[in-house]
């Protein structure tokens, strides 16, 4: 094998393994620990894509959004007080924020065209 070649297939491999993506499997779509420690996340667990956090062993999980849109792409404010995230609620994707228990929600956007992954 040439050199180019073994720095190549070295290059997918780590890659690979540093993502753990695998053909047809799904990578964790989680945002950065809050400063607060616990980490936000979003899943399809219960039918549709919710907003829960979780401590970082994984426990504590809470379901955040309960609402029947598709609720993703979690971020954390700087301090951690607040989450991040667009849903598609009112027809089209809008970015929201709500309290890291996620009481008050309020609607950030209201264009027409989608709005998507706060940072």
């Amino acid at each position: 094998m040439r050199p180019s070649l073994i720095i190549l297939s070295l290059t997918v491999a780590v890659l690979v393994a540093a993502t753990g993506f695998v053909s047809g499997s799904r990578p964790a779509e989680t945002a950065f620990p809050g400063f607060n420690g616990m980490i936000a996340f979003q899943t399809d667990r219960d039918g549709n894509a919710e907003i829960y956090t979780m401590s970082a062993d994984g426990s504590a999980q809470t379901n955040l959004t309960n609402d029947p849109a598709e609720d993703q792409d979690p971020a954390w404010s700087p301090n951690g007080l607040k989450i991040a995230f667009h849903s598609n609620r009112d027809g089209d994707n809008e970015i929201f924020v709500m309290n890291a228990d996620g009481s008050g929600v309020t609607q950030v956007t209201t264009n027409t065209g989608d709005d998507f992954a706060p940072v």
